[in-house]
């Protein structure tokens, strides 16, 4: 059996993962510099954000009621026949446009 497979459940069994998260600069810079005036470790100034930031969304945030999308009506005229506009159709429609007008 591989020993680093054991090492790694073993902080999972603790409640603990790790993972590798892309965030921007000065957001790390400002819990960072939170961690040293509060004399904690970054990991917890983290998990302490985190987890306010999940509590706060299990109440609906103001604006956040969906709006209706209302798409145009496009008139057609009468006995036009119905028809699918898939992918492939939208590049040969765009190819066609850029034929007839090129841009400058």
């Amino acid at each position: 059996m591989d020993s680093s497979v054991d090492i790694e459940l073993e902080s999972w069994k603790a409640g603990f993962m790790k993972t590798t998260m892309d965030l921007p600069e000065d957001l790390i810079r400002e819990m960072k510099l939170r961690a040293v005036r509060e004399g904690r470790k970054l990991r917890e100034v983290a998990e302490d954000v985190l987890r306010r930031g999940l509590a706060a969304q299990s109440t609906p945030l103001e604006g956040s009621i969906r709006q209706r999308v209302k798409l145009p009506i496009i008139p057609c005229p009468p006995g036009a026949k119905p028809f699918e506009l898939t992918g492939d159709r939208l590049l040969e429609l765009a190819s066609e446009v850029e034929q007839t007008h090129p841009t400058p």
